[in-house]
């Protein structure tokens, strides 16, 4: 089989699909292996490095979309890469398709085999491959919030930890899964007084017992969320639906009676977001304010941790991508019934009810197409 690993161009994303070690697995297995120049550079991969570890150094984005079986990236593909699209090639990486049409109109018409990292499952019914970059976005968005209450960027001008005989931020974090147990890990570790809504009431007893009762729980309702709201400096949207667009928990009304200068990190806009003010933004142009309230919406926010964010990831992903590697993408998918779960379009058919049921198209079981 022949694996491409493309360069990433969205907006200052700095991981990679593939590190040396797993390029070395994949050789060793019988594989041939093509990684764009300076693909790893950002994440500290050198092309020495993949050379090294058996890989052949591609000059161009386009040989390696046009030779390779299977093309495993981080992010969705942009509009610059559709034009690379090709019946049967299998596509490996986070597409996040609920909120983005064209990405899966062009999918469909390409007849692409796109498997989505975020919607693949193990035998727990997790989503193993979705949980590291979800871990580290959640640890992120507190740092970021932290940093966007200062004055200088529009905050409060508030301290997340406060001082002594001064009290502490107030985080709000919407919803208890992954992302909002790490935010609100790292939220008390700065010493910040933190609430947590979630509509799941057994998570929420677990959450207490997890922090020991550091942690204010509450049930997630539209009254309680705009309390919470109000009387958060910092509220990190953290809701998600695996595969498909995400509810509108905050909506404009609520953001409009909070504080001026308080901070909406909305973890959850890869899937459309959580929060109705939200809108995507990059790491170039990162925030925008709505009625005095800083938001931060950064699609690929563990880009900015490339390194840390690329082994994190590809610890999870490379076991899988062997698999395809090695059975071909029709076996594997057949054998592994969460692997199959990640299969959102095969052929020019959607594979994936949540995607359908965000934006309103017909689709089929991934195992009446694989039959």
């Amino acid at each position: 089989m022949i694996v491409g690993v493309p360069k990433e161009i969205k907006d200052n994303e700095a991981r990679v699909g593939v590190t040396p070690a797993g390029v070395k697995a994949l050789t060793e297995a019988g594989h041939k292996v093509l990684v764009e120049t300076q693909a790893g550079v950002e994440s500290g991969f050198p092309d020495q490095e993949y050379q090294k570890a058996g890989a052949v150094i591609t000059g161009a984005a386009s040989d390696v979309w046009a030779k390779s079986e299977i093309v495993v990236k981080v992010k969705e593909p942009i509009e610059k890469e559709y034009k690379f699209f090709r019946e049967g090639l299998v596509l490996f990486t986070y597409l996040h398709l609920a909120p983005v049409r064209d990405l899966t109109d062009k999918l469909l018409a390409s007849k692409v085999i796109g498997i989505a990292y975020e919607t693949v499952r193990d035998h727990k019914g997790n989503l193993p491959l979705l949980m590291p970059m979800s871990e580290v976005a959640g640890r992120m968005s507190v740092q970021v919030g932290a940093s966007y209450l200062e004055r200088a960027r529009g905050g409060r001008g508030i301290l997340l930890g406060g001082v002594p005989g001064v009290p502490p931020a107030h985080v709000a974090v919407l919803g208890g899964g992954i992302v909002g147990t790490n935010a609100a890990r790292v939220a008390l570790g700065f010493g910040a007084k933190v609430t947590l809504l979630d509509v799941n009431m057994n998570r929420l007893r677990e959450l207490d017992d997890i922090f020991g009762g550091r942690l204010y729980t509450l049930a997630s309702n539209s009254y309680n969320v705009a309390q919470a709201a109000k009387e958060a400096d910092l509220v990190i949207g953290a809701v998600l639906i695996p595969g498909a667009t995400a509810p509108k928990i905050l909506t404009r009304a609520m953001v409009s009676e909070m504080k001026k200068g308080s901070v909406i990190v909305d973890v959850a806009i890869d899937q459309g977001g959580c929060v109705e003010t939200a809108k995507p933004t990059s790491h170039s142009d990162p925030s925008y304010m709505v009625d005095g309230v800083v938001h931060y919406c950064v699609t690929n926010m563990p880009g900015a941790v490339p390194n840390t964010s690329t082994l994190a990831l590809t610890n999870s992903t490379f076991p899988y991508l062997l698999r395809l590697a090695n059975l071909g993408a029709k076996d594997a998918l057949k054998q592994d019934p969460g692997l199959a779960e990640g299969l959102n379009t095969w052929l020019g058919t959607l594979t994936y009810r949540g995607v359908a049921e965000s934006q309103g198209r017909s689709w089929s079981t991934a195992a009446s197409v694989l039959k």
